[in-house]
């Protein structure tokens, strides 16, 4: 008895590994589109990827809702012409993941080319259709 019972902790162990594999695989999938969203300014593609109450908060103090954030990208009055992430940490909570990098990219907002580094933290959550921006605020890397 006691050897089902370890077998079966074990089975259970396994599939909740699986499990939470799955739902980093599809986070990170969604968190990759969305910078390549950032760069190409594809409309369709940021608002699936962001929560209609989205917060997106600038290293200037600025903070946008969805449609704000939005239409600056598509109209190239915030153009990103390349986003690097690194020392990405994720953590993943239920339906909810919290995404810290640091983000370099060379910019060229309303024709004025410029680079920024920054700490970034951003909020997904997991809904019917998929991980979706909820919140993200930027620091200015010192």
């Amino acid at each position: 008895m006691k050897k089902l019972i370890l077998l079966l902790i074990c089975c259970w162990a396994t599939m909740m590994a699986s499990a939470q594999k799955k739902e980093m695989n599809e986070l990170l999938f969604a968190t990759e589109t969305f910078r390549l969203a950032m760069i190409s300014g594809d409309k369709a593609s940021l608002m699936q990827l962001t929560a209609e109450t989205l917060s997106y908060g600038h290293s200037s103090g600025v903070v946008e809702n969805k449609q704000q954030f939005v239409d600056k990208l598509v109209s190239g009055a915030s153009d990103f012409v390349t986003i690097d992430i690194s020392e990405q940490q994720v953590e993943l909570y239920k339906s909810t993941a919290i995404v810290r990098h640091t983000l370099k990219a060379t910019t060229n907002d309303n024709g004025k080319s410029g680079t920024v580094q920054l700490h970034i933290l951003q909020v997904w959550v997991k809904e019917k259709n998929g991980w979706l921006l909820a919140a993200r605020q930027a620091v200015k890397k010192i």
